[in-house]
């Protein structure tokens, strides 16, 4: 009994550590994007994919929290778990910061097509 205990605590931990991770990504993906539109002398059709964007990740990171909430009700192992989490977590910081670095060609190709 206290090892299915232990297990659930456990399992809930990862859901509960991808919705931090998810988190300081959305922060980190918003700085950037800011910063870099700012640095681009931003206009305000910038700002406004930069609303979109946000919008377009939150409906992404509601997925991922959906998923591994989904992921714990299944009652997956725990080496299984913790493989599938490090994957999750590499890509979402890989995303996050390749998604926020792409608003560099964009803002390039806006200056020169309406300088």
């Amino acid at each position: 009994m206290a090892t299915t205990l232990g297990n659930r605590a456990q399992r809930s931990t990862f859901a509960k550590r991808i919705s931090t991770h998810l988190a300081a990504a959305l922060v980190v993906f918003c700085l950037m994007q800011i910063g870099i539109v700012a640095k681009m002398g931003g206009s305000l059709v910038l700002h406004l994919g930069i609303i979109v964007a946000i919008g377009g990740y939150a409906v992404a990171a509601r997925a991922l929290e959906h998923r591994w909430q989904m992921l714990e009700r299944r009652g997956l192992s725990q080496s299984g778990l913790a493989l599938r989490f490090r994957r999750d977590v590499a890509q979402l910081w890989t995303a996050s910061i390749v998604g926020a670095l792409l608003w560099i060609p964009v803002g390039i190709i806006y200056g020169f097509l309406f300088g």
